[in-house]
C-alpha cells in the first residue's frame, strides 16, 4: 500500500492575506474552498483553480500553520512510525493530531527541510 494517495494542497506564502485573496480569486479566477480562522490569530484560506483537485492555502510566512506541501495518507498512525525511522526526517509533531472536525494529521519536514503535512485520506474524499 502507497504511504502517499495524493496531493491535497500547496502552501503559497503570502504578506497579505486579503490581497492575496482579492488576487487569486479576482485576477486568477479561483474559487474559496475555506477561508477560516483555526484559531485566534491563525487563518488559513485554500483556493481552488477551477476544476483542480488540489488547493493553494494562502500563509503569511510567519503563520502558527505550517507552511506545507499538505499530503494524503490512507494511515496518518502508519505513516508517523514509519517516518520516526527515516533519516533526516524531522516530525514536528511527536504523535498524530486528532482535533475534531479534521482529518488526523501531523507535520514533519523531508531531509532536504521541506515542509510537509500528512492528512489521513478517507477512501471515496
Amino acid at each position: 500500500m502507497a504511504m502517499t494517495t495524493r496531493v491535497l494542497s500547496v502552501t503559497v506564502p503570502v504578506a497579505d492575506q486579503d490581497a492575496a485573496l482579492a488576487f487569486y480569486t479576482g485576477v486568477l479566477g479561483c474559487e474559496v474552498r475555506y477561508d477560516v480562522e483555526v484559531w485566534p490569530g491563525a487563518r488559513m484560506i485554500e483556493v481552488v483553480p477551477p476544476g483542480s483537485a488540489v488547493g493553494l492555502v494562502l500563509l503569511p510566512p510567519d503563520s502558527p500553520l505550517p507552511v506545507a506541501v499538505r499530503l494524503g495518507t490512507p494511515d496518518a498512525d502508519a505513516a508517523h512510525a514509519r517516518l520516526r525511522d527515516v533519516e533526516g526526517v524531522v516530525l514536528h509533531n511527536d504523535e498524530v493530531l486528532r482535533w475534531e472536525g479534521v482529518p488526523p494529521m501531523f507535520h514533519f519536514s523531508d531531509p532536504q527541510g521541506n515542509g510537509l503535512v500528512y492528512l489521513e485520506d478517507a477512501p471515496g474524499d
